[in-house]
């Protein structure tokens, strides 16, 4: 398991997103959603359906 403290000597990995268009209820309703990812880290990542770009986070 991680440390909860940041690493200061640590250099971050630059994270990847991922846009998707997620569909329910047989089509009837449907929504776009995030997913913000560390490609070194298997268990590092976000999904959200509240932000439309990684850009916007800021």
């Amino acid at each position: 398991m991680d440390a909860a403290e940041p690493n200061a000597n640590a250099q971050p990995a630059p994270l990847q997103s991922r846009s998707y268009r997620i569909t329910v209820d047989d089509g009837r309703e449907s929504f776009y959603a995030l997913s913000i990812e560390d490609a070194e880290r298997e268990h590092a990542w976000l999904m959200s359906d509240t932000v439309v770009a990684l850009e916007n986070m800021v």
